[in-house]
């Protein structure tokens, strides 16, 4: 087997991984850890996503979530506690949020 037809396998193999592997598209929701999802904070080019109830929303694109943070909430954390018990709008402002996946427990 000569230079040239070791690549062009080598090449294909690569394709065929590629295509192989699970990663997840728009259509399949995100399973987090709530250590996963600590990551999702907003900061540093990072998005900002919030769970509530067991659903993740993403906030990233919300003017009011500048940066992760909205009135002393932290994105990248379950906030069901705090929408629903301290926040004036409760839970009605999230019927507008994009749900992109849910906790893993």
């Amino acid at each position: 087997m000569n230079i040239r037809q070791r690549i062009v396998i080598i090449i294909a193999l690569l394709l065929l991984i590629s295509c192989t592997t699970s990663t997840p598209t728009n259509d399949e929701p995100l399973r987090l850890t709530l250590t996963e999802l600590a990551e999702f904070n907003g900061k540093d080019g990072n998005k900002a996503y919030i769970a509530v109830d067991g659903i993740i929303y993403d906030v990233s694109d919300d003017p009011n979530w500048v940066n992760g943070l909205h009135n002393g909430f932290e994105a990248g954390k379950d906030l069901s506690v705090e929408i629903k018990n301290a926040s004036p709008h409760g839970v009605s402002k999230l019927e507008g949020a994009i749900k992109v996946g849910e906790i893993k427990k």
